[in-house]
């Protein structure tokens, strides 16, 4: 699904704070694979995602979505392909529309506006037979404000809203950084459930090695802009805890 060969970003090339801050990596993630990525600030995670996502070019290298070249598309000509949930809870929604309305611009995301798309019964009875999977109660209070929702809420609403219009790849940039340990279960299992579902290639920053080592089923480590682990499943399985924690020792 995504193949990225030899890829480079060096910002401020030439000038006193050059920083490379990805060097050579090169990393193919299937259809329905869950990769985590750990590491040090600084070690290339974020860029990683922003490549991949169209928000950076690479310096050098290319970028392949299931064989075609992407390396020069826009973020925009992406969105076909790629959904991205964020850090802040607070980002990924419209706070002053309903849940419903929420859902019905995400449905939007890679279509042609029209006035008529999502307000029918049909689409209503599909929204809230999502919500109604995280187990949270909100699919009785689909004319709510967003912005009345807990963090956690909002949050996991924004993954479901990720996978409402076609989606092949999930990037998740450390979704629960912000949430108490509660909402931060509850948004993971929901990200479980959705990658699993719908077979997403899937990218999943985390600086919580407890998440690391209970999700996924691949895990790579990240440090000065290269790739210095890459666990499959099995070896994965195997990791203890214990050996994650003293890798940033």
């Amino acid at each position: 699904m995504i193949q990225l060969s030899h890829i480079t970003k060096i910002f401020n090339r030439g000038q006193a704070n050059e920083v490379a801050a990805l060097r050579d990596v090169s990393l193919q993630v299937r259809e329905g694979e869950f990769v985590v990525l750990v590491g040090a600030n600084g070690s290339g995670k974020t860029t990683l995602l922003n490549i991949i996502a169209g928000t950076e070019y690479p310096s050098e290298g290319v970028v392949h979505f299931s064989g075609r070249d992407v390396t020069r598309a826009p973020e925009h000509q992406r969105s076909r392909w790629v959904a991205r949930v964020f850090q802040n809870p607070l980002g990924g929604t419209a706070p002053e529309l309903s849940i419903l309305d929420n859902f019905r611009l995400a449905a939007l995301r890679t279509r042609r506006k029209t006035l008529r798309i999502g307000i029918d019964a049909a689409f209503r009875a599909a929204v809230r037979e999502k919500i109604a999977g995280l187990g949270m109660g909100l699919e009785d209070k689909l004319n709510q404000p967003m912005g009345a929702l807990s963090g956690g809420q909002r949050q996991a609403l924004t993954l479901l809203m990720s996978v409402m219009d076609h989606t092949d790849i999930l990037l998740l940039d450390e979704p629960t950084a912000a949430l108490d340990p509660r909402s931060a279960e509850i948004v993971m299992q929901a990200a479980q459930k959705i990658i699993q579902g719908y077979g997403l290639a899937t990218l999943f920053i985390t600086h919580n090695l407890r998440d690391a080592h209970r999700y996924g089923n691949r895990l790579v480590q990240m440090a000065e802009g290269q790739v210095v682990r890459d666990l499959d499943a099995e070896a994965k399985s195997k990791l203890a805890l214990k050996e994650m924690y003293e890798w940033f020792e």
